[in-house]
């Protein structure tokens, strides 16, 4: 079987594709799944390295989202909704292989008119956008959105659900194709964030008010607050620049803020209940047609999942990165 499997820690680009990687097996409440698509993730990077939070004991195989089907061989355990070739889309630790053992409850159906490449990058991104401006910024309809790294995976998926709620969307980014693309996905106005003094265009757009809500999946938030609105929310989605950001807390009090967190991998744990309610708001979204996952212009073949994961090191894509395992008949596209 091949797969991305990691050995020693080491960057990405250091660990070659395994030719012959023993076949996973199936443990207690899991399915095994041909793997079509998988989705690339930053934290990718920072696993291979054994600088991620979550470090499975090696060798493991590097990825976890992924889209497929039940494999022939699987097993099928009790209260499991899904049988034999049935497509589906979700996580599991090994994605970035030809099979993979996923636990059932982590696997969703794939709608009939997505392909694998537009699933494979659902489970993480889509569901912590949603729940980080529902469940946490409680996005009202009509507000100011901010969104850093729009063009990004989770910025992307944040500007489609933002307007699909009725707010209105500025994307920062910074490059014009980034901020074109973020136009394209539904944005109102886009402002590069690499050019000093950004925060002023912000205020000039919402008549000096400033915005509502900061979407920051970057680690921007202090450099956002000079243009948030009085009562507004700064969600903390991620620290994609590197640096774990320290705030000064007289801006919280002087403006009146909220500063709050999003960590959807712990909803499973610590708010179970919460997780059918986001996935089944998502794919009524998703089939109404009021948002689609964009995939980045550049598919990769599983060899070169490391120049995929470059890509995403070296801020040159958008959309979501996706890399093919096997081929797939093509189907309908949203």
């Amino acid at each position: 079987m091949r797969a991305f499997v990691v050995t020693d820690y080491a960057h990405p680009s250091k660990i070659p594709i395994t030719q012959n990687a023993p076949e996973p097996k199936a443990g207690p409440g899991q399915v095994l799944v041909d793997v079509y698509s998988a989705g690339l993730n930053y934290f990718d990077i920072l696993q291979s390295q054994g600088k991620y939070q979550h470090q499975p004991p090696r060798p493991f195989v590097l990825g976890s989202e992924l889209a497929g089907r039940i494999s022939a061989d699987s097993p099928i355990p009790d209260g499991c909704p899904f049988r034999p070739g049935d497509r589906v889309f979700g996580a599991a630790q090994g994605a970035f292989a030809e099979k993979v053992a996923a636990n059932w409850q982590a696997l969703v159906s794939l709608p009939d008119n997505m392909t694998y490449d537009q699933g494979a990058g659902l489970f993480v991104t889509w569901p912590t956008s949603y729940e980080a401006l529902v469940g946490r910024a409680q996005l009202k309809p009509g507000e100011w959105v901010l969104v850093t790294a729009s063009a990004g995976g989770v910025g992307i998926a944040a500007v489609q659900l933002a307007k699909a709620l009725g707010a209105k969307v500025i994307a920062a980014a910074g490059s014009p194709e980034k901020l074109e693309v973020s136009r394209q996905a539904g944005a109102d106005h886009g402002v590069d964030y690499t050019k000093e003094g950004w925060q002023k265009e912000v205020l000039k757009i919402t008549g000096g008010k400033g915005v509502d809500v900061i979407y920051d999946p970057v680690g921007l938030i202090r450099d956002s607050l000079k243009c948030i609105a009085w009562k507004g929310r700064a969600i903390v989605v991620g620290f994609a620049a590197g640096e774990i950001e320290k705030l000064a807390l007289n801006l919280v009090l002087l403006k009146n803020i909220s500063i709050v967190g999003i960590h959807w991998g712990a909803y499973t744990k610590n708010e179970p209940e919460r997780v059918p309610v986001v996935w089944n708001e998502l794919l009524d979204l998703f089939s109404s047609g009021r948002a689609k996952p964009i995939v980045y212009r550049e598919t990769f073949p599983l060899e070169r999942t490391a120049d995929g994961l470059a890509a995403i090191e070296q801020r040159k894509t958008w959309g979501k990165v996706i890399v093919h395992v096997r081929p797939a008949a093509p189907t309908a596209k949203l």
